[in-house]
């Protein structure tokens, strides 16, 4: 398509990244600088005071975005400016329902998360609310919304090129205030604490929760309930992302085993005795990069392992030589940063979900994509509506996908409180070449005996039920 960019003058990274997206898709662009309220000045001196000394946020960088010129009129205008005259088909972002971009960083200010839309000529197009990882430097927080402010774009125009014209509700906007007030009230405090916390506290430390049961386990109830049993660790480490095998009568836990001091992350197994009780995990599989989210799965005869390994580029599934200590990879499914991708075998298809950090920017876990092969070792190809979702509510998987009666459910994490804070349930309502359509998550109640009721991961194992979460771990 001929595609109209109006950038404003001065124009930020974030825009210069979407007009080079879409000139790589194959779009004939033209770039036009228009007039535009700046920033405030406040705002602009703390992220450039952020961005020099923590070397963060460089997507809300001003940048010189020069005009470029194209013969003939324009199928479609995306106006960054909020304000332009449209001459063609429109596409305008609202960030909390307002044109002006510099409500993220204002919202952020007061600690809230920004929404997005996207707009076609009045009418809403699509929505997004990204993960911000970062709550307490104004300048990453705002990356994070940036970047899928650009995924946002990049999937509005391909919807409009293949004919798509579905309308989407508008989000109503908040009042996010003052930039300064905000700073000053709410940032400046929450960066303090944060600061103090993390002279006391591990980042972040999980515990693995497990338990044998009869009949209902979490999926069922709703709620953690009793009867967990703590994986030990030292502190010097943490377990997370627990996956339960069932293999020759004998009960295993494969996890992420994470050492604070190298910050990369090994997969481990934890065997359990006659009595239920685990041991020590041991590793079995190294990278030179970070492993977690080790599902593991029968298939054809083989184990299968699929770790997310997205700090490697790809995803990458490993068959077992030996059970359980001995891995060697098979194939590289998919490319890029993929995380906790998670298997379904559906109506005679295996379905990949997972999350993308599109243009390895942004956060990891807001933005779904799913992928679709006739077998495990592809190809595999994209859906057609990726990304399917960006929502830090329901977009990340937090295991494998539970069969419930007739029902297909994938736990999704919520990271509305934060990375890790929550889990939900969520029915996948359809699922075929055409559509991938899935329920409003059921939130998982962290009523019963767990310490750590703040969880990431859910999985069972026939009698053997596995969770993790978030504990304060003192640094020693």
């Amino acid at each position: 398509m001929q595609i109209d960019i109006i950038v404003p003058r001065p124009a930020r990274r974030w825009h210069a990244i979407l007009a080079d997206r879409l000139a790589a898709a194959g779009h004939d662009l033209a770039i036009i600088p228009a007039a535009a309220a700046g920033w405030p000045a406040t705002t602009r001196a703390v992220l450039a005071l952020e961005r020099r000394l923590l070397h963060r946020g460089a997507l809300s960088a001003a940048v010189d975005l020069p005009a470029r010129s194209r013969p003939g009129a324009a199928d479609l205008a995306v106006d960054l400016t909020g304000t332009a005259a449209a001459t063609a088909p429109t596409l305008r972002l609202a960030f909390d329902g307002t044109v002006d971009d510099a409500a993220v960083p204002a919202a952020l200010a007061g600690g809230r998360l920004p929404e997005i839309d996207i707009v076609l000529d009045g009418r809403g197009f699509g929505h997004a609310a990204p993960m911000v990882d970062n709550r307490v430097v104004m300048a990453a927080g705002a990356d994070d919304v940036f970047a899928r402010a650009i995924t946002l774009a990049v999937a509005a125009v391909a919807r409009y090129g293949a004919g798509d014209r579905a309308t989407a509700p508008l989000a109503a906007p908040p009042d996010s205030g003052a930039f300064a007030l905000r700073y000053l009230g709410s940032a400046l405090p929450r960066l303090a604490r944060e600061a103090l916390r993390r002279r006391r506290y591990r980042f972040a430390h999980w515990r693995v929760g497990y338990r044998l049961l009869d009949g209902p386990g979490v999926a069922e109830t709703g709620a953690l309930g009793a009867g967990w049993s703590v994986l030990p660790d030292d502190g010097s480490r943490f377990f997370a992302d627990p996956f339960p095998v069932e293999h020759d009568g004998r009960r295993y836990i494969f996890v992420e085993d994470y050492p604070h001091t190298t910050r990369k992350a090994v997969i481990s197994v934890s065997a359990l005795d006659d009595h239920g009780v685990a041991g020590p995990p041991v590793p079995v599989l190294e990278a030179p990069h970070h492993l977690s989210y080790p599902q593991i799965f029968a298939r054809d005869g083989s184990l299968w392992m699929l770790p997310e390994g997205s700090g490697g580029g790809g995803l990458t599934l490993y068959r077992a030589e030996r059970f359980p200590d001995r891995w060697t990879p098979a194939a590289t499914l998919l490319g890029g940063e993929i995380s906790d991708a998670t298997l379904v075998e559906h109506d005679g298809a295996l379905w990949l979900f997972a999350t993308d950090r599109d243009g390895g920017l942004g956060s990891t876990s807001d933005t779904l994509v799913v992928y679709r092969a006739p077998t495990l070792l592809g190809p595999w190809t994209p859906h057609r509506r990726n990304p399917i979702r960006i929502d830090r509510r329901r977009a990340r998987p937090g295991g494998g996908v539970i069969r419930h009666g007739s029902e297909l459910l994938l736990p999704v994490q919520d990271g509305t409180d934060g990375y890790g804070a929550g889990l939900g349930l969520s029915r996948i309502v359809r699922l075929d070449a055409d559509e991938v359509v899935l329920g409003e998550p059921r939130p998982v109640s962290g009523a019963g005996d767990f310490p750590y009721p703040q969880i990431h991961t859910l999985n069972r194992a026939g009698r053997l039920e596995v969770i993790d979460g978030i504990a304060a771990v003192r640094k020693r």
